[in-house]
Formats: structure tokens, sequence, C-alpha cells
């Protein structure tokens, strides 16, 4: 898996390593064995040793990730070869549950317990929800709470950062002006699974705007097939399906963000007051009845039934459809929010996990070697052979239906608005309005949009102090 290139320079970091460790003398962190010793001797990942005879260092680099099955199974085999490629280096990787990662990440970290992490804190997001000079008295994200306190490598230098695409670096990986990290993947969840066949048969072509969404819903519904499907039982998906829309809507989430803040854009005014009907629509005339029964994975199994036109929902769903083996053909097309085409043809998602490297790490050359060969770009396919993320390097493809469905959308990704909104502190609960399109009956109590659209922005002025 690492390449002939990345394996020379690799052995050339950790040699450097090694004869620069013997002529350090003792320093208090290694534990020397004597001549005749067979092993070198290490205490669960601390210090380093020096191997039998005293005549080189073994270093142990502590990775800390999040547990993922088809991730960590990638980083098994990537640590082993890592391992192979540079003799002298153990890898202690520490797999941690997601929802414990930013406590393990910020004590690790404050107490040099660790070299390498993979930063997938809740929602595992990359450099998320960043403070604009517009937003005032709300915390700083944890991501920039660390690095101005100094725990984490400034990266901007380094040769691999190149790999990744721009669009990546700037908005997953850097602040201030510099980069810290590599990101590694990120998904979509503004699109729509689309049937193909039964449109064909229907003759219906995928639809482009909003009007010729509803024609279409008119079509399938009038049929006896059902238009979308959802997984209404667990909530939360049913404002993941309307991503597509509130993007097609505010192409530009960050003017939306901005807005909102400074009042320029008001909930229950305009185009916003229009979205939020929209979700309305969408929640309880597109969805199929029932979906409050279904689950978020249960969705995509009914979904593979057949009869159903479209299931709105992340690309993450895309590895389990295809495991369901349907019947027909099937790709991922924008949500057609807006009645303008142009609008239509963003893909909104975000970043996930991202390597980033402890600033005080005592093997900072191992540790850059690492990342250079997570980011060197035959490990890069394999990683993303393994994972199914979609790339974040150019070079790099997503081998299946859904890969061959997104690739050329790719080049029109951007933040979604979660990724940027920071709500004001001191908002009411309905606020957030972008998740309002599972508010509505049956999924929550509100029944007329308007009303929802003046609730929610008398508790976003809350915040405010409007």
């Amino acid at each position: 898996m690492i390449n002939k290139r990345s394996w020379v320079l690799s052995l050339l970091v950790v040699f450097a390593l090694l004869v620069a460790a013997c002529g350090d003398g003792d320093s208090g962190d290694t534990t020397e064995t004597t001549a005749g010793d067979s092993t070198a001797t290490t205490s669960g990942g601390d210090a380093p040793a020096t191997t039998s005879g005293g005549t080189a260092e073994e270093v142990t680099l502590r990775v800390l990730i999040h547990q993922n099955p088809a991730f960590t199974e990638y980083m098994d085999a990537f640590n082993a070869d890592f391992e192979a490629a540079n003799p002298g280096v153990t890898v202690d990787m520490s797999i941690v549950a997601p929802g414990d990662m930013a406590t393990s990440i910020q004590t690790r970290l404050s107490a040099n317990d660790v070299d390498v992490i993979d930063y997938c804190v809740a929602p595992c997001a990359g450099f998320s929800n960043a403070i604009q000079p517009y937003m005032t008295g709300v915390e700083k994200p944890a991501w920039q709470q660390l690095i101005e306190a100094n725990l984490i490598m400034d990266l901007t230098d380094e040769p691999f950062i190149q790999n990744f695409d721009e669009a990546t670096v700037r908005d997953a990986v850097s602040f201030d002006g510099k980069v810290y990290g590599i990101n590694m993947g990120r998904n979509a969840f503004s699109g729509m699974f689309t049937n193909v066949d039964l449109l064909a048969e229907l003759g219906v072509d995928i639809p482009t705007t909003w009007d010729e969404l509803i024609a279409a819903c008119d079509t399938i519904n009038a049929s006896g097939n059902a238009c979308m499907t959802q997984g209404g039982g667990d909530t939360w998906p049913i404002f993941v399906g309307s991503y597509g829309l509130l993007g097609a809507e505010f192409p530009d989430q960050a003017a939306l963000s901005e807005g909102l803040w400074t009042g320029a854009i008001k909930w229950n005014e305009g185009k916003a007051l229009e979205t939020i009907e929209r979700f309305q629509v969408y929640a309880t005339e597109m969805l199929e009845s029932g979906v409050t029964g279904l689950s978020h994975d249960e969705a995509t199994a009914r979904y593979a039934a057949g009869d159903v036109a479209f299931l709105p929902t992340g690309t993450w769903q895309g590895a389990n459809l295809e495991g369901f083996e349907p019947d027909f053909e099937w790709t991922y097309a924008p949500f057609p929010g807006s009645d303008n085409a142009a609008d239509n043809q963003y893909l909104f998602g975000k970043y996930d996990l991202s390597f980033l490297i402890a600033e005080d790490t005592p093997n900072p050359d191992v540790a850059k070697a690492y990342l250079a060969a997570l980011s060197d770009p035959d490990n890069y396919q394999a990683f993303v052979d393994a994972t199914g993320f979609l790339p974040t390097q150019p070079t790099a493809t997503l081998d299946s239906v859904l890969g061959n469905a997104v690739s050329p959308l790719l080049a029109n990704y951007r933040n979604a608005f979660e990724q940027i909104w920071v709500a004001p502190t001191g908002a009411g609960q309905w606020a957030n309005a972008w998740q309002a399109a599972a508010w509505f009956a049956p999924y929550n109590e509100w029944t007329d949009a308007k009303a929802l659209a003046d609730q929610a922005q008398a508790d976003l002025e809350a915040g405010l102090g409007g």
C-alpha cells in the first residue's frame, strides 16, 4: 500500500532520527537495554526505548482514532505497512467511541500523551462552525481552542498538503491563514437517490426545478407508486432530506448565516419564508404516508423495493443501498429546491475526519512521515476504496454507482449550512429553522408554515437581542 517513494522518504526520516538519538545522550526520554538484551522495553507505548546494545532508538508513534469498522480496518492494515516500511517504528493506535473523542483528544493533548489524532469530534466535521466577525457572544469551536492553546502543529509548508484539493484545505483544515491537518473525506447530504428505471417507465425526466419536482411527484403518486420515502421514525432524517432544498434556495450558505445574524434575512420574510413553506410541502406531501414507522436504515431498505422514486438523504447510504442489490438502475441527483435550475446543481455536505499532529510530539518527523504516507495518492485511493468517503484528493476516484453519480458534482461541492451556522447565545428552541422540515406534524407540533416562521424569527431575535 505504501509506495516506493514514500517508503524511501519515510526511511530517511527515521534514519535521521536514529542518528540524532545516538548523539543526544540520555535525555530521560528513553529506556536503555544493556548489551545482550534481546528485546527493547516499552511501557504501554509511552517513552521510546533503545534496541539491544543501545545502538538504535525505537520510536513509538501514538495515534488516536475514532471507532468505525471500515476505517479502523483500513488503519490496522496501513499501520502494519507503515511499520514494515519504517524499521524501528511501532504504531500504538488507540480506538475510541465517537462520542468520547472530544474528551480523549483534550486529555491526551494536554498530557502530551499522543502524537497523531483523528479529529473526529461529534459531529465529525473538520474545522466547522468557525466564528465569523459578525458573530458576537458565542463560544469558539473546540478545534480553534486547541490551536490557540498551541496544542496542534502548523503543517502549512508540508509538501503532502498539496495532494488535497484547494477547497478541502481551505474549508476543512485551515485557520487564520495556516493549515493544521489533512482531511481524508467528505459526505454529501443535499441530494436524493433516484430510481432511474421507475422514472423512465412513467415517462418522467429527473426534475431540475421545484415545479418539475412537484409535477413528477403528482405523476408518480397517480401511478400508484410513491414519490419519496424517508426515515421519519428517527425524525432527524426528515430535515437531512431537506438540506438540498435549503441549499438550492440559498446557494451561498455563508451569506445566509450572515444575513440571519445581521437581520438582512428573516425566517418569516421573502425567500426564507418560502423555504419553510417548501419544507412543509416536502415533509407532508412529497413523502409517502407511514414514514414515521421507518428508521433511517429501514427507509433505505424500503426504497430498495423499487416502487419509490426518490430517497433524499446522505451519500453515506450509498453502500447500504448497493448492499440491498435493488433490481433497478439508480443515481444520486441534486434536490431541485429552487425555481432556477442553475441553483440546483450544487452538492452540499460536510468534511469528515481529519488527521492532526500534536504540537509537542517528541517524534515530529515520524508523525509527519505518517501523514505523508496517509496522503500518498496510492494509499489515499486505498482509503477511499475501503471507506467509501467522497474523495478530497483530485486524483482519487470512488469506483461505485454512487461515485459515478457524484463525481461530476464534486466541482460544485460546498459546506452545508450546519457547518457554517452558529446560533446566537440565548436563542430560543425554534431559532434553527433550517431544521424546520422535521417540525411539521406528524413529526412535531407545527401545521402552519407562517406561524412556525414567525416563531423561528422571534426565537432567533431572542439571542440577537432584537
